[in-house]
Protein backbone atom coordinates (compact mmCIF):
# COMPACT_ATOMS: atom_id res chain seq x y z
CA UNK A 1 0.00 0.00 0.00
CA UNK A 2 1.68 3.40 -1.16
CA UNK A 3 0.30 6.63 0.55
CA UNK A 4 -0.12 9.20 -2.49
CA UNK A 5 0.63 12.26 -0.25
CA UNK A 6 -1.76 13.35 1.80
CA UNK A 7 -5.41 12.22 1.07
CA UNK A 8 -7.39 14.35 -0.36
CA UNK A 9 -9.67 17.57 1.35
CA UNK A 10 -12.63 15.39 2.49
CA UNK A 11 -15.15 18.28 3.33
CA UNK A 12 -17.84 17.89 5.23
CA UNK A 13 -17.53 14.08 4.80
CA UNK A 14 -16.83 12.38 8.18
CA UNK A 15 -14.15 9.70 8.92
CA UNK A 16 -15.73 5.92 8.96
CA UNK A 17 -14.74 5.42 12.59
CA UNK A 18 -15.90 9.22 14.08
CA UNK A 19 -19.09 7.57 12.55
CA UNK A 20 -18.85 4.28 14.17
CA UNK A 21 -17.96 5.99 17.06
CA UNK A 22 -20.51 8.40 17.81
CA UNK A 23 -22.87 5.67 16.66
CA UNK A 24 -22.01 3.18 19.36
CA UNK A 25 -21.69 6.17 21.89
CA UNK A 26 -25.31 6.42 21.12
CA UNK A 27 -26.00 3.04 21.42
CA UNK A 28 -24.47 2.57 24.60
CA UNK A 29 -26.45 5.70 25.85
CA UNK A 30 -30.14 3.34 24.97
CA UNK A 31 -29.24 -0.31 25.70
CA UNK A 32 -31.81 -2.61 25.79
CA UNK A 33 -32.09 -3.92 28.75
CA UNK A 34 -35.01 -6.28 29.02
CA UNK A 35 -34.28 -9.87 29.74
CA UNK A 36 -35.65 -13.34 29.07
CA UNK A 37 -34.95 -16.63 30.58
CA UNK A 38 -34.54 -19.39 27.64
CA UNK A 39 -33.99 -22.45 27.08
CA UNK A 40 -30.80 -23.41 25.88
CA UNK A 41 -32.31 -24.49 22.94
CA UNK A 42 -33.78 -21.15 21.83
CA UNK A 43 -30.70 -19.09 23.22
CA UNK A 44 -28.38 -19.55 19.78
CA UNK A 45 -27.42 -16.24 18.23
CA UNK A 46 -28.89 -14.42 21.34
CA UNK A 47 -26.66 -12.25 23.52
CA UNK A 48 -26.37 -13.29 27.15
CA UNK A 49 -28.02 -11.43 30.00
CA UNK A 50 -25.51 -12.22 32.92
CA UNK A 51 -22.57 -13.76 33.50
CA UNK A 52 -22.15 -17.60 33.12
CA UNK A 53 -20.25 -18.63 36.40
CA UNK A 54 -19.39 -22.15 36.97
CA UNK A 55 -21.19 -23.53 40.30
CA UNK A 56 -19.14 -26.66 39.71
CA UNK A 57 -15.39 -27.86 38.53
CA UNK A 58 -15.10 -29.39 35.11
CA UNK A 59 -14.42 -32.28 35.29
CA UNK A 60 -15.95 -33.09 38.83
CA UNK A 61 -13.03 -35.19 39.00
CA UNK A 62 -9.60 -36.72 37.71
CA UNK A 63 -10.39 -38.82 34.54
CA UNK A 64 -8.90 -40.83 31.95
CA UNK A 65 -7.42 -39.35 28.68
CA UNK A 66 -6.79 -42.72 26.99
CA UNK A 67 -8.15 -45.77 26.49
CA UNK A 68 -5.61 -48.01 29.03
CA UNK A 69 -4.44 -49.30 32.09
CA UNK A 70 -4.45 -46.70 35.66
CA UNK A 71 -1.51 -47.94 37.90
CA UNK A 72 0.42 -45.92 41.22
CA UNK A 73 4.14 -45.42 40.22
CA UNK A 74 4.80 -45.09 43.83
CA UNK A 75 3.56 -49.38 44.11
CA UNK A 76 5.76 -50.65 40.71
CA UNK A 77 8.91 -51.55 40.17
CA UNK A 78 8.54 -52.72 36.74
CA UNK A 79 6.55 -56.23 36.85
CA UNK A 80 3.59 -57.09 35.10
CA UNK A 81 0.76 -56.15 36.69
CA UNK A 82 -2.98 -58.16 37.43
CA UNK A 83 -6.07 -56.17 36.90
CA UNK A 84 -8.22 -55.77 39.65
CA UNK A 85 -11.26 -54.31 38.26
CA UNK A 86 -12.79 -52.53 34.86
CA UNK A 87 -13.82 -48.84 34.60
CA UNK A 88 -16.19 -47.03 32.02
CA UNK A 89 -16.97 -43.79 31.97
CA UNK A 90 -20.17 -43.30 33.96
CA UNK A 91 -19.18 -45.53 36.53
CA UNK A 92 -17.87 -45.28 40.08
CA UNK A 93 -14.37 -46.83 40.55
CA UNK A 94 -13.37 -48.78 43.74
CA UNK A 95 -9.41 -47.72 45.50
CA UNK A 96 -7.23 -49.22 43.23
CA UNK A 97 -5.58 -52.26 45.27
CA UNK A 98 -2.07 -52.43 46.12
CA UNK A 99 -0.07 -54.39 43.14
CA UNK A 100 -2.59 -54.30 40.17
CA UNK A 101 -3.55 -51.67 37.51
CA UNK A 102 -6.85 -50.68 36.44
CA UNK A 103 -8.35 -51.02 32.86
CA UNK A 104 -9.91 -47.73 32.01
CA UNK A 105 -11.88 -46.61 29.22
CA UNK A 106 -11.65 -42.72 28.27
CA UNK A 107 -13.32 -40.06 30.40
CA UNK A 108 -13.76 -42.75 33.13
CA UNK A 109 -13.02 -41.84 36.88
CA UNK A 110 -9.38 -42.21 37.79
CA UNK A 111 -9.54 -45.01 40.86
CA UNK A 112 -8.09 -43.44 44.23
CA UNK A 113 -4.72 -44.34 44.34
CA UNK A 114 -3.84 -44.31 40.71
CA UNK A 115 -1.85 -41.26 39.62
CA UNK A 116 -0.95 -42.85 36.00
CA UNK A 117 -2.31 -44.12 33.09
CA UNK A 118 -0.79 -45.67 30.03
CA UNK A 119 -2.59 -45.91 27.08
CA UNK A 120 -3.54 -49.23 25.98
CA UNK A 121 -1.36 -49.22 22.51
CA UNK A 122 2.10 -49.61 25.14
CA UNK A 123 0.94 -52.10 27.06
CA UNK A 124 1.45 -56.19 26.19
CA UNK A 125 -1.38 -58.15 27.82
CA UNK A 126 0.04 -61.67 28.72
CA UNK A 127 -1.33 -65.32 29.03
CA UNK A 128 -2.06 -65.22 32.70
CA UNK A 129 -3.97 -61.56 32.07
CA UNK A 130 -1.09 -59.95 33.30
CA UNK A 131 -0.44 -56.30 31.99
CA UNK A 132 3.41 -54.69 31.18
CA UNK A 133 4.13 -51.25 29.77
CA UNK A 134 6.43 -51.08 27.47
CA UNK A 135 7.21 -46.91 27.75
CA UNK A 136 8.58 -44.94 30.70
CA UNK A 137 6.02 -43.86 32.46
CA UNK A 138 5.69 -40.33 34.70
CA UNK A 139 2.81 -39.05 37.16
CA UNK A 140 -0.34 -38.04 36.11
CA UNK A 141 0.69 -38.88 32.17
CA UNK A 142 -3.02 -38.99 30.56
CA UNK A 143 -5.04 -37.78 33.39
CA UNK A 144 -7.14 -34.88 32.71
CA UNK A 145 -7.35 -33.53 36.33
CA UNK A 146 -10.46 -32.32 38.13
CA UNK A 147 -10.98 -28.41 37.58
CA UNK A 148 -8.72 -28.55 34.39
CA UNK A 149 -11.74 -26.76 32.23
CA UNK A 150 -13.02 -24.77 34.97
CA UNK A 151 -13.15 -24.30 38.42
CA UNK A 152 -16.75 -23.62 41.20
CA UNK A 153 -17.10 -19.71 40.93
CA UNK A 154 -15.22 -18.74 37.79
CA UNK A 155 -16.49 -16.45 35.32
CA UNK A 156 -16.93 -18.68 31.90
CA UNK A 157 -19.38 -17.01 29.89
CA UNK A 158 -19.42 -12.45 30.30
CA UNK A 159 -22.77 -10.97 30.02
CA UNK A 160 -22.82 -9.73 26.54
CA UNK A 161 -21.25 -12.83 24.79
CA UNK A 162 -23.26 -13.47 21.48
CA UNK A 163 -23.90 -17.30 21.89
CA UNK A 164 -23.18 -20.03 19.66
CA UNK A 165 -23.47 -23.70 19.28
CA UNK A 166 -19.77 -23.92 21.19
CA UNK A 167 -21.13 -21.19 24.00
CA UNK A 168 -24.54 -22.97 24.26
CA UNK A 169 -22.38 -26.82 24.18
CA UNK A 170 -20.18 -25.04 26.95
CA UNK A 171 -23.39 -23.54 29.44
CA UNK A 172 -24.65 -27.54 28.96
CA UNK A 173 -21.73 -29.52 30.01
CA UNK A 174 -21.88 -26.83 33.21
CA UNK A 175 -25.43 -28.23 33.75
CA UNK A 176 -27.65 -25.31 32.57
CA UNK A 177 -30.33 -26.19 30.66
CA UNK A 178 -31.72 -21.98 30.52
CA UNK A 179 -29.90 -18.83 30.15
CA UNK A 180 -30.77 -15.41 30.70
CA UNK A 181 -30.38 -12.83 27.41
CA UNK A 182 -30.83 -9.98 26.16
CA UNK A 183 -35.24 -9.73 24.46
CA UNK A 184 -34.73 -9.35 20.99
CA UNK A 185 -33.82 -5.88 19.21
CA UNK A 186 -37.08 -5.02 17.54
CA UNK A 187 -36.07 -3.14 13.99
CA UNK A 188 -38.64 -2.08 11.63
CA UNK A 189 -37.18 -1.88 8.09
CA UNK A 190 -38.63 0.09 5.17
CA UNK A 191 -37.24 1.47 2.01
CA UNK A 192 -38.00 4.80 0.80
CA UNK A 193 -39.31 5.85 -3.41
CA UNK A 194 -42.09 5.69 -5.61
CA UNK A 195 -39.67 4.43 -7.88
CA UNK A 196 -39.76 0.56 -5.92
CA UNK A 197 -41.98 -1.69 -6.63
CA UNK A 198 -41.78 -5.62 -4.83
CA UNK A 199 -40.77 -8.53 -6.71
CA UNK A 200 -43.34 -10.49 -8.66
CA UNK A 201 -45.15 -6.92 -9.68
CA UNK A 202 -45.02 -5.84 -13.57
CA UNK A 203 -42.28 -2.93 -13.60
CA UNK A 204 -43.60 0.35 -14.37
CA UNK A 205 -41.68 3.46 -16.29
CA UNK A 206 -39.25 4.23 -14.43
CA UNK A 207 -39.85 1.73 -11.56
CA UNK A 208 -37.02 -1.02 -9.73
CA UNK A 209 -37.79 -3.69 -8.04
CA UNK A 210 -36.84 -3.55 -4.12
CA UNK A 211 -34.14 -5.97 -3.23
CA UNK A 212 -32.77 -4.04 -0.57
CA UNK A 213 -35.19 -5.13 1.83
CA UNK A 214 -34.76 -8.45 1.38
CA UNK A 215 -31.27 -7.84 2.50
CA UNK A 216 -31.53 -6.61 5.45
CA UNK A 217 -34.83 -8.32 6.60
CA UNK A 218 -32.89 -11.45 6.03
CA UNK A 219 -29.72 -9.88 7.56
CA UNK A 220 -31.46 -9.02 10.87
CA UNK A 221 -33.03 -12.62 11.70
CA UNK A 222 -29.83 -14.06 11.48
CA UNK A 223 -28.65 -11.91 13.97
CA UNK A 224 -31.52 -12.58 15.89
CA UNK A 225 -33.71 -9.72 15.76
CA UNK A 226 -37.65 -9.34 15.79
CA UNK A 227 -38.17 -8.11 11.88
CA UNK A 228 -40.83 -5.53 11.20
CA UNK A 229 -41.41 -5.40 7.40
CA UNK A 230 -42.63 -1.76 6.70
CA UNK A 231 -42.53 -2.12 3.61
CA UNK A 232 -41.99 1.01 0.91
CA UNK A 233 -42.48 4.26 1.96
CA UNK A 234 -44.02 6.79 -0.52
CA UNK A 235 -42.81 10.37 -1.42
CA UNK A 236 -45.63 11.65 0.45
CA UNK A 237 -45.55 13.77 3.48
CA UNK A 238 -48.75 13.15 5.63
CA UNK A 239 -48.25 8.95 4.56
CA UNK A 240 -44.75 9.45 5.95
CA UNK A 241 -45.72 10.83 9.64
CA UNK A 242 -48.25 8.50 9.60
CA UNK A 243 -46.10 5.07 8.91
CA UNK A 244 -43.21 6.87 10.94
CA UNK A 245 -45.73 7.44 13.90
CA UNK A 246 -47.00 3.38 13.58
CA UNK A 247 -43.39 2.28 14.35
CA UNK A 248 -43.56 3.96 18.04
CA UNK A 249 -42.61 0.49 19.55
CA UNK A 250 -39.34 -0.09 17.96
CA UNK A 251 -35.79 0.15 18.84
CA UNK A 252 -34.80 0.94 15.57
CA UNK A 253 -36.51 2.01 12.08
CA UNK A 254 -33.77 1.52 9.56
CA UNK A 255 -34.30 2.96 6.13
CA UNK A 256 -33.10 2.58 2.84
CA UNK A 257 -32.51 5.09 0.14
CA UNK A 258 -31.22 7.72 2.18
CA UNK A 259 -32.00 10.80 3.85
CA UNK A 260 -31.24 14.04 2.21
CA UNK A 261 -32.09 17.70 1.87
CA UNK A 262 -34.24 17.64 -0.80
CA UNK A 263 -38.02 19.18 -1.20
CA UNK A 264 -38.70 15.26 -2.13
CA UNK A 265 -37.12 14.12 1.14
CA UNK A 266 -40.25 13.12 3.02
CA UNK A 267 -38.70 11.21 5.44
CA UNK A 268 -35.99 13.72 5.92
CA UNK A 269 -38.66 16.25 6.74
CA UNK A 270 -40.72 14.60 8.82
CA UNK A 271 -37.40 13.32 10.98
CA UNK A 272 -36.59 17.45 11.37
CA UNK A 273 -40.48 18.09 12.04
CA UNK A 274 -40.84 15.61 14.74
CA UNK A 275 -37.82 14.45 16.20
CA UNK A 276 -33.75 15.46 15.02
CA UNK A 277 -31.46 14.62 11.84
CA UNK A 278 -28.12 14.10 12.29
CA UNK A 279 -27.13 14.13 8.51
CA UNK A 280 -23.60 12.11 8.23
CA UNK A 281 -21.69 12.27 4.81
CA UNK A 282 -19.19 9.72 5.39
CA UNK A 283 -15.81 9.33 3.83
CA UNK A 284 -16.86 5.60 2.67
CA UNK A 285 -17.14 4.09 -1.04
CA UNK A 286 -19.55 3.31 -1.26
CA UNK A 287 -22.48 4.56 1.29
CA UNK A 288 -21.05 8.11 1.50
CA UNK A 289 -24.85 9.43 2.51
CA UNK A 290 -25.72 7.57 5.68
CA UNK A 291 -28.21 9.27 8.19
CA UNK A 292 -29.06 8.91 11.72
CA UNK A 293 -31.78 10.70 13.62
CA UNK A 294 -34.75 10.19 16.02
CA UNK A 295 -38.66 10.51 15.37
CA UNK A 296 -40.62 10.90 18.67
CA UNK A 297 -37.77 9.63 20.07
CA UNK A 298 -37.32 6.77 17.99
CA UNK A 299 -33.81 5.80 16.83
CA UNK A 300 -33.58 6.15 12.79
CA UNK A 301 -31.12 5.27 10.60
CA UNK A 302 -30.74 5.95 6.88
CA UNK A 303 -28.77 3.73 4.86
CA UNK A 304 -27.71 4.76 1.05
CA UNK A 305 -30.10 3.12 -1.78
CA UNK A 306 -27.63 1.60 -3.79
CA UNK A 307 -27.21 -2.08 -3.26
CA UNK A 308 -23.81 -2.15 -2.41
CA UNK A 309 -23.74 1.21 -0.54
CA UNK A 310 -26.78 -0.94 1.69
CA UNK A 311 -24.40 -3.83 2.54
CA UNK A 312 -21.34 -1.99 3.07
CA UNK A 313 -23.24 0.83 5.15
CA UNK A 314 -25.37 -1.85 7.41
CA UNK A 315 -22.16 -4.53 8.20
CA UNK A 316 -19.74 -2.00 9.09
CA UNK A 317 -22.16 0.43 11.07
CA UNK A 318 -25.45 -0.26 11.67
CA UNK A 319 -25.00 -3.83 12.46
CA UNK A 320 -22.37 -3.05 15.09
CA UNK A 321 -24.95 -0.48 16.40
CA UNK A 322 -27.32 -3.11 16.72
CA UNK A 323 -25.04 -5.57 18.25
CA UNK A 324 -23.67 -2.42 21.15
CA UNK A 325 -27.33 -1.67 22.05
CA UNK A 326 -27.50 -5.58 22.93
CA UNK A 327 -24.44 -5.15 25.33
CA UNK A 328 -22.20 -6.44 23.12
CA UNK A 329 -18.36 -5.18 23.66
CA UNK A 330 -16.53 -6.57 20.67
CA UNK A 331 -18.68 -5.15 17.39
CA UNK A 332 -16.18 -5.00 14.91
CA UNK A 333 -15.39 -7.43 12.56
CA UNK A 334 -12.31 -9.83 12.19
CA UNK A 335 -9.70 -8.30 9.41
CA UNK A 336 -6.98 -10.14 8.25
CA UNK A 337 -3.98 -8.74 6.22
CA UNK A 338 -3.41 -10.15 3.07
CA UNK A 339 -1.98 -9.00 -0.41
CA UNK A 340 -3.26 -7.92 -3.20
CA UNK A 341 -3.55 -9.59 -6.13
CA UNK A 342 -4.53 -6.44 -8.37
CA UNK A 343 -3.67 -2.86 -8.90
CA UNK A 344 -4.91 0.50 -7.50
CA UNK A 345 -3.77 3.73 -9.42
CA UNK A 346 -5.89 6.09 -8.55
CA UNK A 347 -5.94 7.34 -4.78
CA UNK A 348 -9.34 8.48 -3.54
CA UNK A 349 -10.21 10.86 -0.53
CA UNK A 350 -12.79 7.83 1.18
CA UNK A 351 -12.19 5.00 2.73
CA UNK A 352 -13.13 2.02 -0.41
CA UNK A 353 -14.16 -1.21 0.14
CA UNK A 354 -13.94 -3.73 -2.44
CA UNK A 355 -16.07 -6.78 -2.99
CA UNK A 356 -13.29 -9.26 -3.07
CA UNK A 357 -12.00 -12.62 -2.75
CA UNK A 358 -8.94 -14.69 -2.10
CA UNK A 359 -7.65 -16.56 -4.94
CA UNK A 360 -4.19 -18.14 -4.68
CA UNK A 361 -3.15 -16.27 -1.36
CA UNK A 362 -3.89 -13.03 -3.11
CA UNK A 363 -6.80 -10.75 -2.59
CA UNK A 364 -8.78 -9.90 -5.88
CA UNK A 365 -11.51 -7.95 -6.73
CA UNK A 366 -14.73 -7.90 -8.92
CA UNK A 367 -14.53 -6.37 -12.08
CA UNK A 368 -17.22 -4.18 -11.54
CA UNK A 369 -17.17 -1.98 -8.46
CA UNK A 370 -20.32 0.17 -8.68
CA UNK A 371 -22.49 0.48 -6.11
CA UNK A 372 -25.53 -0.13 -7.91
CA UNK A 373 -24.01 -3.84 -8.67
CA UNK A 374 -25.44 -6.45 -5.99
CA UNK A 375 -23.96 -9.12 -7.97
CA UNK A 376 -20.50 -8.20 -6.81
CA UNK A 377 -21.02 -9.23 -3.77
CA UNK A 378 -22.82 -12.35 -4.63
CA UNK A 379 -19.54 -13.53 -5.62
CA UNK A 380 -17.27 -11.82 -3.02
CA UNK A 381 -16.31 -13.75 -0.16
CA UNK A 382 -15.30 -10.26 1.47
CA UNK A 383 -14.58 -6.69 1.68
CA UNK A 384 -11.22 -5.35 0.55
CA UNK A 385 -10.46 -1.87 2.64
CA UNK A 386 -8.67 0.77 0.57
CA UNK A 387 -7.48 3.53 2.76
CA UNK A 388 -7.63 7.00 1.86
CA UNK A 389 -5.01 8.56 -0.48
CA UNK A 390 -3.47 5.51 -1.12
CA UNK A 391 -2.23 3.13 -4.52
CA UNK A 392 -1.66 -0.52 -4.69
CA UNK A 393 0.29 -2.27 -6.64
CA UNK A 394 0.23 -6.54 -6.61
CA UNK A 395 1.80 -7.91 -3.81
CA UNK A 396 1.29 -4.76 -1.74
CA UNK A 397 -1.03 -5.82 1.84
CA UNK A 398 -4.44 -4.61 2.58
CA UNK A 399 -6.79 -5.62 5.41
CA UNK A 400 -9.41 -8.17 4.03
CA UNK A 401 -13.14 -8.66 6.12
CA UNK A 402 -14.59 -11.64 5.11
CA UNK A 403 -18.60 -11.71 4.75
CA UNK A 404 -18.69 -14.38 7.02
CA UNK A 405 -17.76 -11.97 10.08
CA UNK A 406 -20.60 -9.56 9.46
CA UNK A 407 -23.46 -12.05 7.76
CA UNK A 408 -24.74 -13.07 11.13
Amino acid sequence: MNPVGKPGKTGALMPVEQALQQLLAMADAAPIREQQRLPLAECDGRVLAQDLVSTLDLPPWPNSAMDGYAICLADWTGEPLPVSQRIFAGQAPQPLAAGTCARIFTGAPVPEGADCVEMQENAVVHADERVSFTEPLRPDQNIRPQGQETTVGELVLAAGTRLGPIELGLAASLGRDRLDVIRRPRVAVLSTGDELIEPGLPLGPGQIYNSNRRVLCSWLKRMGCEVIDAGILPDDLEQTRSRLAGLSAVDLILSTGGVSVGEADFLGIALREEGELALWKLAIKPGKPLTFGHFRGVPVIGLPGNPASTLVTFALLARPYLLRRQGVADVEPLRFDVPVGFTWPKPGNRREYLRGRIEQGKAIIYRNQSSGVLRSAAWAEGFVEVLEGTTLDIGDRVNFIPLSEVLN
